[in-house]
């Protein structure tokens, strides 16, 4: 099974450790974010366990970056993709830009 999923939204940034570079990140949310629920739980029906973090493996591009990734629940709902270094730089990415991209559900 494979769907593919747009998004849309603003960069955000998480400190997860001082001294560190901030990890970039995207909400996904509404619709995109319902694809993903029902893959991810279809999945786990049709193999009886789910993924490390209730985890869907993607294949994420914004702009011409292409990279393989996995999305992560949220527990306000939603779902919560990473955006690595080198692809912010490789799009002239800054925190607050407002980005749309395209997942590959696996």
């Amino acid at each position: 099974m494979s769907d593919t999923v747009r998004f849309a939204g603003p960069l955000q940034a998480m400190q997860i450790e001082e001294g560190y570079d901030p990890i970039g990140w995207v909400a996904l949310a509404g619709e995109g974010a319902e694809t993903v629920a029902a893959h991810e739980l279809a999945r786990r029906l049709e193999l009886g366990k789910r993924r490390g973090f209730g985890s869907v493996k993607v294949t994420a591009r914004i702009g011409d970056s292409r990279w393989q990734t996995s999305l992560f629940p949220q527990k306000t709902g939603g779902w919560f993709l990473p955006v690595k270094k080198p692809i912010r730089l490789a799009e002239g990415l800054d925190f607050g830009d407002d980005i749309e991209g395209e997942l590959e559900l696996h």
